[in-house]
């Protein structure tokens, strides 16, 4: 599998910068977003996205806002969420909302990998499924000349 391809939204600068090293050292793409609306504004640049590790509290537009956008315009990305005050219901919320899962603040460089790892997995493989599909049903339409 090649390497994951992230995206981090926090406007923590250093828990950006830090946590940006600690992925790219152990083979994760990475890309930055100080906010939400910067997210938004350059996601479809990076069309091979597979995961956005999105924190929950920003000034401006918050997490949960911006997940929903974000599987409202690109539902096949996967999004990982943070917060350094997590509750239960905000869990809820943004698990009910399409989050792929919720990590506490200070969080294991560790299990943040292995989400990001099941993530880019489970992404992947609906986009292996869409591919079969849609090979189907071109095949059903035109026959096996047409789809080489």
């Amino acid at each position: 599998m090649r390497e994951p391809f992230v995206m981090l939204v926090d406007d923590e600068t250093q828990f950006v910068e830090i946590t940006e090293k600690r992925l790219s050292a152990r083979n994760v793409k990475i890309v930055t977003a100080a906010s939400a609306e910067e997210c938004l504004e350059t996601l479809s640049a990076h069309e091979t996205l597979d995961v956005i590790v999105l924190d929950m509290k920003m000034p401006g537009m918050d997490g949960l806002e911006a997940l929903k956008k974000i599987k409202r315009d690109f539902p096949l990305i996967e999004v990982i969420m943070l917060t350094g005050h997590g509750t239960m219901d905000t869990a809820i919320s943004a698990m009910k909302k399409g989050a792929f899962d919720f990590l506490v603040k200070p969080f294991n460089i560790d299990e943040l990998l292995l989400n990001i790892e099941a993530a880019t997995k489970k992404k992947r493989e609906h986009e292996e499924k869409i591919k079969i599909a849609l090979k189907q049903e071109i095949l059903s339409k035109y026959g096996p000349f047409y789809y080489t």
